[in-house]
């Protein structure tokens, strides 16, 4: 009896036990929930098609139309002026830049022009007898002879006979030897060719200077070009004299340009077209940088959106009840952040900013419209 009662014991246990142990490992397992489908939330827009205005843009820097670079063609200490060779000191046209001393080569010149006098006179008693009907015209060229002014030029000859005679005592060979230091002489003084100001000196006074050296530049500061580079494409669209708005960076000011010149070449690895814009006006300084807005042209039934939205720059997403549907487009103009688009119906809802991962057949809840903001 107490057998049987052991084993039926044991039955239960064992029954009690297999329960147990597969409650504990029932109630440890998670439940599977099943998956949430995110929703994107997005802004649309309504197309309204209608003649968008294109607005070329390009930026470059200004540079003076007139500029020169200061070289020394002579050789000298710089002697010191009123005004300092420094930058932004300005000249007036014809005054003084710079002066080279020129001691030693004016004391060259007054030799060879010395030289010049005393051949002239060494042949006059041969010209009163041999030629004298012409005596007059030399003595008053000796008579007029002044060694602190340019030299004249010399008599005209009557014959090949008196020529030949001028020519034989070195009379031509003395005095273009004197014409050469002449025109020398003027290359030790810099004078301004405009109304000016120095933007660059390389030199200062006492400074020995070499021939060749480069010594600063001088600039036009009332007078501007800037040069820029559009598309080829809308090189039918530019003429010269087109008036041009020019800005700077922060557009807080603005300028009226002018198109002076269009390059005639397109560089083949832009396919991009040169034009330069002439500009004047106050505040503006060499080397600034400007920002150009060309009018090329008014495209008809066409939309502007931007340039973020574009897929492969040939479809957007159009936002048809709750799903986004890659829709092709024709793309006629990119600006940096816009794009002008046609092939768009009006009314028409598209994407207002770009969705990340955006598909073909995504569902999408709509919780704004940009273009009217009621809705």
């Amino acid at each position: 009896m107490r057998k049987s009662i052991s084993i039926i014991l044991g039955i239960l246990l064992l029954i009690l036990t297999y329960f147990g142990v597969k409650y504990m490992i029932l109630s440890n397992q998670k439940k599977v929930l099943p998956p949430k489908t995110n929703v994107n939330s997005v802004f649309v827009q309504s197309v309204e098609n209608k003649d968008v205005a294109i607005q070329i843009s390009a930026s470059g820097n200004i540079v003076a139309k007139n500029k020169i670079e200061l070289y020394s063609e002579v050789q000298g200490v710089l002697v010191p002026l009123n005004k300092e060779f420094k930058p932004g000191t300005s000249y007036n046209k014809g005054e003084t830049i710079l002066k080279i001393d020129n001691q030693e080569h004016l004391a060259n010149l007054q030799a060879q022009k010395s030289n010049l006098f005393n051949s002239i006179a060494s042949i006059m008693p041969d010209i009163r007898l041999d030629y004298p009907n012409e005596y007059q015209k030399w003595e008053k060229y000796l008579n007029e002879f002044d060694f602190n002014k340019t030299t004249p030029a010399l008599p005209e000859t009557s014959s090949d006979k008196e020529k030949f005679f001028i020519s034989g005592r070195n009379i031509y060979t003395t005095f273009y030897n004197v014409k050469n230091l002449e025109v020398r002489l003027e290359k030790y003084a810099l004078r301004a060719p405009f109304n000016g100001v120095l933007t660059e000196a390389l030199v200062n006074q006492g400074t020995l200077i070499r021939q060749g050296q480069k010594l600063g530049e001088f600039i036009d500061p009332s007078n501007y070009e800037m040069e820029i580079a559009i598309n080829a494409n809308y090189k039918e669209l530019l003429q010269i004299g087109k008036t041009v708005e020019l800005h700077d960076l922060e557009k807080t000011k603005t300028w009226e340009g002018k198109v002076i010149r269009i390059n005639g070449k397109i560089d083949q690895a832009s396919q991009t077209l040169k034009v330069f814009i002439q500009v004047a006006g106050d505040g503006l300084r060499e080397g600034m940088y400007l920002e150009a807005d060309l009018q090329a042209k008014t495209e008809q039934n066409a939309f502007e959106i931007s340039r973020k939205l574009l897929v492969n720059n040939e479809n957007i997403y159009q936002v048809r009840d709750t799903i986004l549907i890659l829709t092709p487009v024709q793309t006629v103009y990119f600006s940096d952040q816009t794009a002008v688009v046609k092939g768009l119906e009006n009314g028409m809802k598209i994407l207002a900013k770009p969705v990340p991962g955006a598909y073909d057949g995504m569902v999408v809840k709509v919780i704004g419209d940009t273009t009217n903001p009621n809705n």
